[in-house]
């Protein structure tokens, strides 16, 4: 299983991926933290993306991707982290941290992290 960062997940839905990144999500189950439904959706309503998190399309992909909640071990797991970033990037690296699932992620902050697993 691999835990994707929201623009990894956005990545993925608009076919913008890299062939290491195609080739993992097609070896891999996907999760994400439930804190990148909340980034899409503020992405959205700026108008940053068109991805619309209330579409049945994105409904589909959504029932096959498992969605980890923000919960008291993943708060707790902040403490862990080697960088500091935007909060939602600091969750979504948290919940990787807890649920021992490598993040796919393009972010070169947490890609230096030594304390987050990395796909």
């Amino acid at each position: 299983m691999l835990n994707l960062d929201t623009h990894l997940l956005i990545h993925a839905l608009t076919g913008a991926l890299t062939v290491r990144e195609k080739r993992l999500l097609s070896e891999h189950p996907w999760s994400i933290s439930c804190i990148v439904l909340w980034e899409m959706e503020k992405l959205r309503e700026l108008g940053r993306i068109d991805v619309d998190v209330a579409s049945s399309g994105f409904s589909n992909v959504l029932s096959r991707v498992r969605v980890w909640p923000l919960d008291v071990p993943v708060c707790l797991a902040l403490r862990r982290l080697d960088f500091h970033s935007d909060p939602a990037d600091e969750i979504i690296a948290a919940t990787s941290i807890v649920h021992q699932v490598p993040l796919l992620t393009r972010d070169a902050r947490i890609r230096r992290s030594r304390a987050v697993p990395l796909a």
